[in-house]
């Protein structure tokens, strides 16, 4: 039988933790064939990103033709977009379809600190790509940023969450500890539109090894709904497999900033330490 497709449309990182690097291997370790469209060439380290090539829009529209054309998508998973044009292209012929889930992992900031997408790509989110997608996935500043809010608005995650659903889409808001919580479990917030957000709580992970963790995290939960499985089990899935990876890496050296989460799986002679269920 052959396995789910799932097309990730994102920039690449040349240190290898961010980008269609995380999003092609987290899906293959989900069963799951990736298929990629590059939007930007990125020249980045643990420290910080040096340069950004965007991908001319027909060279985008090209590879995205040359994978519509061929491979029958179980699903569409984004990261960097880097431009409103990307972000146009997505909406209009990549827009969730009944039984093709769209998650939007809405990468405006990389994990160093450096601006990925400015205010005519927020606009873009807003505007033409959540009011099509099936789920988005910020953390708390990405959410305040596609609210028009301040980065140090002291609203709480679930309201931030519940609004977001707003624009038409679930929502799944990725975040720490929630007030009166104990800091080692983190809370998720699962909001559909005209629901009450949901909570979904999961282990911390004290580590400085987590670049690449939000391509991770969206990339797992759009193998799992490939995979048919509801969007709060999925969610679930996503949260136990991320998690997982943080632990396997929290011990690494690698690189100068803040290290690479696992990409790396468990073989036969290599203890497993990640959870979900591929």
């Amino acid at each position: 039988m052959n396995p789910p497709v799932v097309l990730t449309v994102a920039g690449t990182d040349s240190g290898g933790a961010a980008g269609v690097a995380a999003d092609l291997t987290t899906l293959a370790a989900h069963d799951v064939h990736g298929a990629c469209v590059v939007t930007a060439v990125t020249a980045q380290d643990t420290t910080g990103v040096r340069l950004v090539h965007a991908v001319p829009p027909d060279v985008l529209a090209a590879q995205v033709d040359a994978v519509l054309d061929d491979l029958p998508l179980a699903a569409v998973k984004t990261g960097m977009l880097g431009s409103r044009a990307a972000a146009e292209l997505v909406a209009e012929r990549l827009a969730a379809r009944p039984g093709r889930p769209l998650v939007v992992d809405p990468v405006l900031v990389a994990t160093s600190g450096s601006v990925l997408g400015g205010a005519d790509v927020v606009a873009a989110y807003v505007e033409c790509l959540l009011p099509r997608a099936t789920v988005v996935t910020p953390n708390g500043d990405e959410a305040r940023a596609l609210l028009h809010r301040a980065a140090d608005d002291p609203t709480p995650a679930r309201e931030l969450a519940g609004r977001l659903a707003s624009y038409g889409c679930a929502v799944l808001l990725t975040g720490g500890p929630a007030p009166g919580e104990s800091p080692r479990t983190c809370v998720d917030w699962l909001a559909r539109p005209g629901e009450e957000p949901v909570a979904l709580p999961h282990p911390a992970v004290d580590t400085a090894n987590d670049h690449g963790t939000g391509c991770t995290h969206a990339a797992a939960l759009a193998a799992r709904l490939a995979h048919g499985v509801d969007l709060e089990r999925a969610a679930a899935d996503a949260a136990c497999w991320t998690t997982g990876q943080l632990r396997r890496s929290r011990s690494w050296t690698l690189g100068r900033g803040r290290g690479p989460v696992a990409h790396t799986i468990p073989t036969a002679s290599t203890p497993a330490t990640t959870g979900g269920t591929p």
